[in-house]
């Protein structure tokens, strides 16, 4: 897989692994992400300010009065002729899910509709979609998360909405996401998580993290309803969402 090194201005460059968004490409790129945060933590690529992986390519960011993209690029070569590690330590997250509303899944029955199942068949092949986080974009905490069953595989929406509701889960090409706050949007609502995506009042506020494997767990609404309070109250045990 060939690599190439594209210049962002004097205070970054991005490595870049290829034009497709693959598990392996965008595994290249969170295994040199977690390599060069290696590197840095123990002390070496001094002026290294952050790196931001995306779903094909490496963004890093440095210092241009401590170090150059001279220096940078080939200690980051090194690396990456070492030997990147194929499977990175990642969380595993569950994600409760509410489809049954029809407040919650406008769109679930069209989603049935033009991918020729019944509404319980899409929600199964949701349930069953073996997620990844990529990258987050577009708004802080909205994951971008590949790995939809394939039946479930349809372009966004003709007509975006101009309010989506926050912790809205929705489907669009092969991916899935989740609404951090409410905003436009023009993917297919298929159901509600109780949980916010992004929550200033937590130590994190972002909870998904690139790399991270996701699963999603049906409720009802009642169920909705009680962890929808303990996430207003600050009372939600977070950690008991995610395991390593």
């Amino acid at each position: 897989m060939s690599v190439r090194y594209l210049s962002c201005g004097d205070t970054a460059f991005t490595v870049e692994f290829g034009n497709e968004i693959t598990p392996e490409i965008n595994g290249r790129v969170m295994a040199l992400h977690a390599a060069i945060g290696a590197a840095k933590a123990s002390g070496e690529l001094a002026g290294l300010v952050e790196t931001v992986p995306t779903m094909r390519s490496l963004m890093v960011n440095y210092d241009p009065l401590a170090t150059t993209r001279a220096e940078l690029e080939p200690r980051i070569d090194t690396l990456i002729a070492s030997g990147l590690a194929a499977g990175m330590a990642s969380r595993r997250v569950s994600i409760p899910c509410c489809y049954d509303d029809p407040e919650f899944a406008p769109d679930l029955a069209e989603v049935a509709e033009r991918s020729k199942k019944a509404p319980e068949q899409v929600i199964a092949a949701h349930l069953a979609s073996a997620f990844k986080v990529y990258v987050l974009g577009f708004m802080p905490g909205l994951a971008y998360i590949a790995g939809l069953d394939p039946s479930l595989n349809l372009p966004r929406r003709s007509q975006p909405r101009v309010r989506v509701p926050r912790s809205s889960v929705a489907i669009a090409m092969d991916m899935t996401t989740i609404y951090p706050f409410e905003s436009p949007g023009g993917w297919h609502l298929i159901g509600r998580t109780p949980l916010w995506m992004f929550d200033q009042r937590r130590a994190e506020p972002v909870f998904l993290a690139p790399g991270d494997s996701l699963t999603f767990q049906r409720i009802d609404r009642k169920t909705f309803d009680r962890i929808a309070g303990d996430v207003e109250a600050g009372a939600l045990d977070w950690s008991t969402l995610v395991t390593k």
